[in-house]
């Protein structure tokens, strides 16, 4: 990923708190018949490895079911808005602007892994439910469910892990703007009534006060 050292995060915590925030990803594998791309959601243990290991599932349908040992990307795209280049003053004086997208995006590389052990199947399901229905009022848990039920799901399923062998992280939030073209970004994107912009903005502030 093309990554301009003033858009560069490389701190660990950061870059697994986004990942946690974010938790569902593009998953891109290579295959003897190209790319294998799968959308889903990724937990991530950041105790096992030097960077971490995320764990998902998918389908037994699923071609991902069979791209055990293949060198895999799974990319997380936090917060984007575009930039009008009418916020930047410039734009008055002299005209010089033009406009752009700000984002943040998070790619972990690795070599995957598929597992289908029902009793790892059962856990991996938990912890990522849990992770998901501790924001619920009422949370669910997979003993709500019949065993059965459960029992049949688990077998329709593939395990996949990644451990991650490298991590990058791009945080392109005007930190490359003048304190004036960042104020005008901020009110800009403030003046819209999109929640992405709302979120940009928390994103733009967080990332320039941290420089």
């Amino acid at each position: 990923m093309y990554t301009p050292t003033a858009f560069r995060e490389t701190r660990l915590p950061e870059l697994h708190a986004a990942i946690d925030t974010i938790a569902f990803a593009s998953l891109i594998s290579t295959t003897p018949d190209g790319l294998q791309v799968s959308h889903i959601p990724l937990l991530l243990a950041p105790e096992e490895g030097k960077y971490g290991t995320l764990y998902g599932h998918v389908a037994r349908a699923n071609p991902h079911a069979l791209c055990n040992g293949t060198p895999s990307l799974a990319i997380f795209l936090g917060p984007h808005a575009y930039i009008s280049a009418g916020w930047y003053p410039g734009k008055q004086t002299h005209g010089r602007e033009v406009p752009t997208w700000n984002y943040i995006a998070i790619h972990a590389h690795g070599t995957l892994e598929t597992f289908d052990e029902p009793s790892a199947l059962r856990e991996l399901l938990r912890k990522l439910t849990d992770r998901q229905e501790r924001a619920m009022p009422h949370p669910w848990h997979m003993d709500d469910a019949p065993a059965d039920y459960i029992h049949q799901n688990l077998r329709a399923i593939c395990g996949l892990r990644l451990p991650i062998e490298r991590l990058e992280g791009k945080w392109k939030l005007s930190q490359n703007r003048t304190a004036a073209d960042r104020e005008g970004v901020l009110t800009g994107l403030g003046s819209l009534q999109a929640e992405a912009s709302h979120e940009m903005v928390q994103a733009i502030r967080a990332a320039n006060t941290k420089r």
